[in-house]
């Protein structure tokens, strides 16, 4: 049985969230913002947060309000970001309510995550991954209790979201390796309006059966001296011993789905009545009352909880709204790498291939950061990635560094933010291009907004290598180019370096970066076995050279003479691109300059445009299906912020407009640019 003082916390923070639910649906013209409320759920979420210390980390969902008011968030704080407010401490007006992410010393850490529906199961066992990690390197980056008490992470979910294909992806990494998790499923039998009779075949309990490994419980998740009974046993176990649990609560659902899809619209009177029975606040009242706490000292702390609520609402209304112009601040952390540095040239140094490079920069980087880690697809010992791109690296670092995942790419992709907010720092490997889709909705949905959405609290550093590009046959599923799909997501960089030394001043320089990179290595330059790749091969640069990202170069100047007669043209492009324009270049001599982005974003537009405006004639080179790409987008910006120079409408060419690559080597050469099909763009450009 929980103590005295532990009861009457509850029940002032059970009537302080009773007190919230109904003033927010009071004054629903003044809470405009769409939000849930923990109405039904508060005993369970009560229960768990008060068994969590400040070196434990937990990712809430949307309806834990209770959770956070037993973690220590006063009510005035939750009501800032209920409506938006300036001063909200979790993501300064950006974010829906109790959506929180927390580095606050003394209480829980809480990364971003997005609105919970299953997709924040990757990131937070991500979390649980980086502290196995720390403890078994022994690193000083882990934090432990007073005590000496190991972390735990709780991830909290609703019922609903069980059936989400990523959360199998978490569970069976979880149990894998054994990590220390706790998967709080707060059951109410209800995903919006889909009961779980029509929604899955099983509970949750059902389900983590098919994870062997996985210890379950279920709970009354009403009652809450039993809930707090069960949650500390289970948070002491996984203390202790490491390994996943998760605890099922049946609950009721009192409130509304949400603030704008209103309970009254789908359930009928009986479920409702059924629900109400349940109310998690009647039971607690009852637990008090027989263990002799008198009913005029519960009203005298329900009213005072209700005045606070009042109070705070009041103050909170009149909160400043966010200044208009603080909209763009946390897109980005500061990237650490701004000039370029280090040896690049090594004098008598044999050149390396490609694949190379990025191979040893990724063991420098290794050997300097113990908190560095590779994983992904068959990237471990056995083979060392299917381009041999991690050969070795496990032998010399261990498995506990360099290993294999499943085929799993929302894992490998997403994990990365957890593993990024407890100080690890991970470069994640996708196959190949056509690959990555799986793991969009995390790198969408969590990577790219966790920096914004957390007003700069949770950046996620991490590498993505991605292997792309046709040549050779590849065949549609392994040839697709895939720079525009990326660069429509806004909070990630994107790399693409196309030579050997740029790939390993780039590589350092991503993983140097605060901020998600994805890095674009063409698989066709890994080896320079194409015709005409020779010149991919370069010295290797030393260990201490970075090349910042958002710096593109000129790999071909153009004859001073012929610029100022326009007799020339500028070819904007990257990857293999470099190679078709430099061959096609060979003859047109001293009339084509040509410009290698390297990083497409950020994207060296001041280099872009001085170069277009010198020449006033212009090619953007790229491998992608020209249509809609960020080859044409690219030609539009040139066009607007160099009209005035232009001799000639900017060109573009890209591959054909083909839903993929296909596998005969004449029809894949027949979809891609080449050498003769740049040549005859370059001399009709130089007509005008």
């Amino acid at each position: 049985m929980p103590s005295r003082e532990i009861l009457l916390r509850a029940w002032k923070l059970i009537c302080q969230a009773k007190a919230m639910a109904d003033t927010y649906e009071q004054n629903r013209g003044i809470c405009k913002y769409v939000h849930s409320t923990s109405a039904g759920h508060e005993a369970i979420q009560l229960a768990t947060a008060f068994h969590l210390l400040p070196v434990d980390y937990v990712s809430p969902y949307y309806r834990d309000e209770s959770m956070l008011l037993g973690m220590g968030y006063k009510p005035y704080e939750l009501m800032l970001q209920l409506l938006a407010k300036r001063d909200d401490p979790f993501s300064g007006g950006k974010e829906y309510y109790s959506h929180p992410s927390s580095k606050a010393a003394d209480k829980p850490k809480i990364i971003h995550q997005s609105s919970a529906t299953g997709m924040q199961v990757i990131p937070t066992t991500g979390v649980a991954q980086g502290l196995a990690f720390l403890e078994k390197i022994n690193s000083n980056k882990l934090v432990r209790g007073i005590n000496g008490e190991n972390p735990v992470v709780i991830c909290s979910m609703g019922d609903a979201s069980i059936t989400e294909g990523e959360v199998s992806e978490a569970f069976q990494f979880a149990v894998l390796q054994g990590l220390p998790i706790i998967y709080l499923v707060q059951d109410n039998g209800w995903g919006i309006s889909v009961t779980s009779a029509e929604a899955r075949v099983t509970d949750a309990c059902g389900y983590a059966q098919g994870f062997p490994g996985m210890k379950t419980v279920k709970v009354d998740g009403t009652d809450f001296p039993e809930s707090y009974r069960v949650l500390g046993e289970v948070i002491a176990e996984v203390r202790a011993n490491r390994r996943p649990w998760l605890i099922q609560a049946s609950v009721p659902l009192l409130g509304h789905h949400t603030s704008g899809v209103r309970r009254e619209f789908y359930r009928p009177k009986e479920d409702l009545e059924s629900h109400r029975s349940r109310d998690p606040i009647i039971n607690l009242r009852k637990s008090l009352t027989e263990n002799g706490i008198s009913d005029d000292e519960l009203d005298s702390i329900k009213s005072m909880a209700w005045q606070e609520v009042n109070d705070d609402f009041t103050i909170a209304v009149n909160a400043p709204e966010p200044d208009a112009g603080a909209v763009t601040d946390f897109v980005f952390a500061p990237s650490v790498i701004t000039e370029e540095c280090g040896n690049r040239n090594s004098d008598g140094t044999e050149k390396i291939v490609m694949v190379d490079a990025a191979l040893f920069a990724i063991r420098e980087i290794m050997e300097e950061y113990p908190e560095a880690i590779l994983f992904g697809q068959d990237v471990g010992r056995r083979l060392g990635g299917v381009f041999r791109e991690a050969a070795t690296l496990a032998e010399q670092f261990g498995d506990h560094r360099v290993f294999n995942t499943a085929i799993q790419e929302a894992y490998i992709i997403g994990s990365s933010a957890g593993l990024s907010a407890v100080g690890v720092k991970p470069i994640v490997e996708v196959q190949f291009g056509d690959y990555i889709y799986p793991g969009f909705n995390q790198l969408v949905t969590e990577l790219s907004k966790s920096c914004y959405l957390s007003n700069g609290k949770y950046p996620v550093q991490t590498v993505i290598r991605v292997p792309v590009g046709a040549y050779g046959g590849g065949g549609p599923y392994h040839s697709g180019s895939i720079e525009t799909t990326l660069l429509s997501i806004k909070g990630i960089k994107v790399v693409f370096p196309s030579n050997a030394a740029d790939m390993k001043g780039l590589m350092k320089a991503a993983f140097l970066d605060p901020n998600p990179v994805v890095m674009l290595e063409h698989k066709g330059l890994y080896w320079s076995k194409v015709t005409g790749t020779e010149d991919a091969k370069r010295p290797e640069p030393d260990s201490d050279y970075v090349l910042p990202l958002g710096k593109g170069n000129i790999v071909l100047k153009a004859h001073d003479k012929l610029i100022e007669n326009g007799e020339s043209c500028a070819i904007i492009t990257y990857g293999m691109g470099v190679y078709w324009a430099s061959s096609a270049a060979k003859r047109f001599r001293g009339k084509v300059e040509i410009i290698d982005l390297r990083t497409l974003f950020p994207l060296d537009e001041e280099l872009i445009f001085s170069t277009v405006k010198k020449h006033g004639k212009c090619i953007v080179l790229t491998e992608e299906q020209q249509n809609n790409s960020f080859a044409e987008a690219l030609a539009y910006r040139i066009t607007k912020n160099c009209f005035q120079f232009l001799d000639a409408p900017v060109e573009v060419m890209g591959a054909l407009n083909l839903p993929a690559v296909p596998m005969n080597i004449l029809l894949e050469q027949a979809m891609l640019p080449n050498a003769d099909k740049v040549a005859k763009l370059i001399e009709k450009l130089l007509t005008y």
